[in-house]
């Protein structure tokens, strides 16, 4: 298999992502499929989807869930809103994460990925035993039909992350590492995290961004590849340093400038195939 693949997020429906006909315009072999609508989570759908797929020469790589009511306006919106983490819409999303997780198999997907939330940082507060459980009952369910779980990175520093997964005590459990949110929620230097993170990282995403005036308090601030704080030629190193040779996704989420956003993919995919050249050339 070609050594890092590249890709796109991408949604068959409203949602996350471009949408399927970019991604095949834009001429990429993967994506990272943010999943579809609840009413078109059926089996007809997917063998139409997988259909569509086939026609493009595009294999889907991981299934990303998302939540109704999931908000990333701010920091503190973010802590009570996304992901397993809020008790309120907690057993609601696990059943939803479960079926989710049923639709990536019938799409032929063994990873499937989510923001889990801000876990709380000391392992003695009830809220982070409560995380670890419904985390651990989702890595059940993935691993009884052969799937892994990947966590994005982002909310929590590398050590607490490192630390919830070694609490988890489930094999199945791995991470999509996004470097972008590192600097975004201010949690950690992305090539020190990944460094550090390294051997459980199975998927990435390719996005940028620049650190906020007051870190890990405001948001920073999401640019186009190559234009922010993260340095892609030495993050591609430390992939190759680490090992990960997997799929290379570019994650711009703009969706309401799809211009803009087809094209700054574009220029996103032309400095991979430049850095990914470059490497090669070195030997």
């Amino acid at each position: 298999m070609e050594k890092w693949p590249l890709g796109v997020f991408a949604s068959s429906d409203a949602g996350l992502g471009v949408k399927l006909e970019v991604a095949h315009e834009l001429g990429v072999p993967t994506i990272q499929l943010h999943a579809p609508a609840k009413a078109t989570r059926t089996p007809e759908h997917a063998r139409r989807f997988l259909d569509r797929l086939a026609t493009m020469g595009i294999r889907i790589t991981a299934v990303f869930g998302g939540f109704e009511g999931e908000s990333y306006a701010d920091i503190p919106t973010v802590t009570r809103t996304v992901g397993l983490v809020p008790p309120a819409t907690r057993a609601e999303r696990t059943r939803e994460m479960k079926e989710i997780a049923d639709f990536a198999r019938l799409l032929g997907v063994d990873v499937v990925a989510l923001h889990l939330g801000f876990v709380p940082h000391d392992s003695g507060d009830p809220l982070y035993r409560e995380v670890l459980g419904v985390t651990r009952d989702i890595c059940d369910h993935c691993r009884a039909q052969g799937q892994a779980l990947h966590l994005e990175t982002g909310q929590e520093p590398a050590d607490a992350l490192l630390r919830f997964i070694g609490d988890t005590e489930r094999n199945n459990l791995f991470i999509n590492f996004d470097p972008a949110n590192m600097i975004l929620y201010g949690s950690g230097q992305p090539i020190e995290a990944l460094e550090q993170l390294g051997r459980y990282v199975r998927s990435v995403h390719c996005k940028d961004a620049k650190w906020a005036a007051r870190v890990g308090q405001e948001w920073g601030s999401e640019v186009a590849l190559g234009d922010g704080d993260v340095n892609m030629e030495l993050y591609l190193r430390t992939l190759d340093k680490i090992g990960y040779h997997g799929p290379l996704t570019i994650e711009r989420e703009i969706p309401q400038d799809p211009v803009r956003q087809k094209a700054e993919i574009g220029r996103a995919l032309k400095l991979l195939r430049d850095v990914k050249s470059r490497l090669k050339a070195e030997g």
